[in-house]
Order: structure tokens, then sequence, then C-alpha cells
């Protein structure tokens, strides 16, 4: 079994579901007798709408959660040690010269649609995720993975060739019904109804979804009994509401019960309210600024390494996020085992030194006009995208249009609404952007090669274009190699190299926050995710709310 996950250092368990609040618990088992905890509906609030629940095509971070913790069922999942534990699968195995990876799944897993969950849809669902013509936006799962059997209709059986963390895509993605999306052809499941009327078979099922309104999950009488059975709440929303002063007033008001992500401002006041609490953890997400390399204004490193080192991320922390975030210069964790410290050492805030690497690029002021020209007399100039909705990401838009402004840089932000965005920025025939501001996240088994591998650039997210021979030879290298003290050297080497040609520019890796109201328990987010054990959160007897039988919870 994988052992690597439980290198997250002690400093996430200690951070994990951490509490602030005055006089608000989080309401021990033994505060209600389980019995009682049965029934309520709980809305979850947040700034962005989920649009799409198919797990072979969604690129929403808050749909993966919906799909790992809500209405799918991975075969594995992580504990609170981060090891991994069975969740569909009972058991796993690896044959004796380990090129065979072997899952025993339980016979009492049905679809919300009444048919039994088998193995055939896990090879389904793994089959089509691996075919390009689905553009699953996590292709990197699947590097060192090979074709997969089914001796029996509880067994499934992938071919797999030697690698550190190599269960790791097995927590993150969710098997579909093959009963329903057979006859589906793999190009066209993005545009398949499935996405907004999905069929799981996790601890609620979707009994309502009314066109970019909410998503109404409803418990499931028929989950397993060995894996908690059915969830104590009735019902589950997830709501979207854009502003984030209405998110605030309705939790504080009790129109919602969990606020996910609230901004640094309205934590304050959350830890002040006695009708809700704070709950804060370090998280795997990071948000960076990409540059598309695929243009000429990108293609030159010393450019990119320039804008990166003009760039002021405690500014940004402090000014927009309180001071809630560490700066981020590559992509692993500050709590991962891999993470070098000193990666970003030689590309520190610095807009003198930014200007020297320009002038060295080629860019000066030509004209006077306080804006650096290239040779031709080109002005240096870009459109710098964000999503509508997303604040904090419009803000830090306006902060790099000024600090690039201080070296002659003119990025001019642009607010798009976020489908479009999406589709804008990933859809690779398109890649319609100079940079944008957007966020990942780093799975438990670090694999970057879909950001940045040279032969993946076709792939949703490698935003960037960046290609670099030392970059692929570490990209294809370090998953590899199982024994750490070996890979140390090699994780270092990655993160220096990001750092220096800036294909994305970090910013920060963000200290996650979630106001929760105080008649809502159990809820212990982590860096596992926002909804994990939402199958166990309940609502004090007495404060719950009703539903009615094919509709939105109301007040």
């Amino acid at each position: 079994m994988m052992r690597s996950a439980a290198a997250l250092l002690a400093l996430v368990l200690a951070a994990c579901g951490s509490q602030d609040g005055p006089g608000v618990g989080n309401g021990g088992d033994t505060e209600v007798p389980e019995r009682e905890r049965f029934g309520g509906v709980a809305i979850v609030g947040a700034g962005n709408q989920v649009t799409d629940l198919n797990p072979l095509t969604s690129m929403d971070g808050t749909a993966n959660q919906i799909q790992q913790f809500v209405l799918f069922m991975p075969l594995i999942t992580y504990d609170d040690q981060f090891q991994p534990v069975p969740r569909w699968a009972t058991s796993w195995e690896v044959n004796a010269d380990t090129t065979e990876l072997t899952f025993r799944l339980r016979d009492d897993v049905f679809w919300h649609d009444g048919m039994k969950a088998s193995a055939h849809d896990v090879k389904f669902s793994y089959d089509r995720a691996r075919d390009p013509e689905t553009a699953f936006p996590n292709p990197g799962f699947w590097t060192f993975y090979g074709e997969a059997a089914v001796p029996d209709s509880f067994t499934f059986r992938v071919q797999v060739r030697p690698h550190a963390d190599f269960l790791d895509p097995w927590r993150a993605f969710a098997p579909v019904p093959r009963h329903l999306l057979a006859d589906v052809a793999p190009g066209r499941l993005r545009q398949h109804p499935f996405a907004t009327r999905p069929v799981g078979n996790g601890p609620f099922k979707l009994v309502s979804h009314p066109e970019s309104q909410d998503w109404v999950f409803e418990a499931n009488p028929q989950f397993p009994a060995e894996l908690g059975g059915r969830p104590y709440l009735d019902r589950l929303v997830y709501r979207a509401i854009p502003e984030p002063t209405t998110l605030l007033t309705e939790l504080l008001t009790g129109g919602i019960d969990y606020y996910i992500a609230p901004t640094s401002e309205q934590a304050e006041q959350i830890k002040q309210s006695d009708r809700a609490r704070l709950t804060a953890f370090p998280a795997r997400d990071y948000v960076y600024i990409a540059w598309n390399a695929r243009r000429p204004l990108f293609q030159d490193a010393r450019v990119r390494r320039a804008l990166g080192m003009a760039i002021n991320r405690e500014g940004i922390i402090n000014g927009v996020l309180g001071g809630a975030a560490t700066p981020a210069s590559a992509t692993i964790p500050p709590f991962f085992w891999q993470f070098d410290s000193g990666a970003g050492a030689d590309v520190r805030y610095d807009p003198e030194a930014a200007k020297r690497l320009l002038q060295e690029a080629g860019y000066t002021d030509r004209n006077g006009d306080g804006i650096v020209e290239d040779a031709q007399g080109r002005p240096f100039r870009f459109v710098i995208k964000s999503n509508q909705g997303n604040r904090i990401r419009n803000d830090i838009a306006q902060i790099v249009q000024s600090d690039l402004g201080k070296i002659g840089v003119e990025a001019q932000p642009q607010v798009l609404e976020w489908n479009t965005l999406v589709e804008q920025v990933t859809t690779p025939s398109k890649r319609d952007f100079d940079a944008v501001v957007f966020g990942f996240g780093t799975e438990f088994q670090v694999d970057d090669s879909g950001l940045f591998h040279c032969g993946k650039r076709n792939e949703p997210y490698h935003l960037s274009g960046y290609c670099d021979a030392e970059m692929d030879r570490l990209l294809d290298t370090l998953p590899r190699i199982v024994d750490r003290a070996a890979a140390r050297p090699l994780w270092a080497r990655y993160q220096r190299k990001i750092a220096m040609d800036q294909p994305i520019t970090l910013l920060y890796f963000q200290q996650r926050r979630e106001g929760v109201s105080a008649r809502l328990r159990n809820v212990e987010p982590d860096a596992r995710g926002d909804l994990v054990g939402v199958d166990r959160w309940y609502i004090v007897p007495g404060q719950r709310r009703a539903a009615g039988p094919q509709q939105t919870a109301q007040r």
C-alpha cells in the first residue's frame, strides 16, 4: 500500500480544522446522540457557479469536491492522517513484479438510478479518461498506467509501471455509470446532459438543478452501512452567490450554513460572531499568472522572470488576503516533503532587477512615454484576464497592473464570465489570452507534466505553452523515483527551474478559511478538501430548516 501521503508534515495536522469564534464550538460526538442527528438541510454557499459535475470533463475545483465527497465514490480515500483507506474498493494489491494493480470492489454499491455498480463501470470510466478525445482535465493521473481488465464484476485490474504515490489518482478519480454513457462518443461527453443531470453512487444523490440555480442533493438511503450508511442530513444544497457581501450576510442571518472561502475582512467578522465560527487549514491550492508563451511577447524566459520579479507577492497577500497565505515560487506546497524553501531565492521581488532583465531582453523606453518597447518600437502591452465573481483575482489583476507599470509594462485587466474565460484559456485550439490569473491544486501525487511538459502542450491546463528539454527530463524522471532521499535533490532542481523560467508566476498558497454556522456540526475541512466528511455533518435538533419534496430548501 502507498505510504507517501502520510509524509505531510505535522504542520498540516496541527493546523487542519482549527476553529476560531467566540463561544462557538464544533460540537463533539457526545454532544448530540446519534439517533438525533438525522434530518435537516444544510446550504453551502460559494462565489463560483458549478456548471459541470461530470468527473470525466469538469475542470472546476468545487465540482471535484462534490464528485469526491457528495455525489460519486472514488475507489479509495484518505483518512485524517493522509493514509489511503478503502472506499468503493475493499482492498488492493500489486503483483510480485509490480506490473499490475488489482482492486477488489464492494458488491453493495448502487448507482442512484438503481443499477448495481461494478468493475465494468470503473474500466469504462478509466478508458474514457485516457482517451484524448475526452479531454480529461487531469491526464497526468495515467502517465504510468496501461491497459485495464475486468476479471470479474467486482475486480478491476490495471497495468502499472513502478512510480511514487501510485494510489493517489484513485482517490481523486470518480468513476461514472457505463450504462448511461457507453453510447456517448468521448468527444461529445462535455456537451452531454450528464454534466448537469449526473447519476452517481455516493452518499448523496442529485434531485434538482434548475438552470444556473442551486444544486440540491438528497441523502442516499442505500449507501453502504460499512461506509457510514445514510448521511445525517436529509439534503445538501450548493448555492452560488457571486457577491461576497451577500454570502456573509446569508451566513450570519441563517440563509446558508457553510461559506466557502470568505474574504480576509469577512474572516474577522465571522470570528466575532456568535452565530458562526471560522475554520482554517493550509491548502494545496495556489493562485498564479499564466503567461501565454505561444505568443512572442512571452517566449523569452528573461521577460517572464522580469515580470515575476516585479510583482509584489507579499503586497498581494497582505493587501488582498489579510496575510492568510504563503508566498509561492513553485507548485509544491510548503507542507509537502518535496518542498524546497530556497527555490525562489534568486527571483524575489526586485523591480530594479526586473528592469535590467527587460533591458537584456531588448526592451527599453525608446520614446519617453513610460512604456518599454522592443527593437521594432512595439510597446510592451498586454491584457491580463480574470473571472467575474472572484474579487480576489480581480484585485490581483489590478495590483499586477500597478506593479508592472513601475517597470514600464502596461497590463490591461479584463474580467470575463467564468465559463467564457475557461473556454478561452483551456481550449487547445483557442488559447485566446495573453495572461490570466488562474488557480490550481497540487495533488498528493505531484505530477505537473500536464502544466509544463512539451509533449502535453495541447492538454487543457498547459496554459503557458512552455517547452523546455530539461524540464521534460525532470517531469519524466521524478515520478519514477520511489526513494525520497534520492528524489529530494531533483525535486529541489525542479522547483528552482520553475522559479527561474517562470512559465507561470506562482503568487501564493492559500490558507483556506471557511465560515460555518453555529448550528452545523462535525465540519472539519482539511487539506483533503472543503467537503470532506460531509456525510457526517449534522444540524443541531431544533435549529433545522425544512425542505420541499423537489425544490431548494427554504429558510
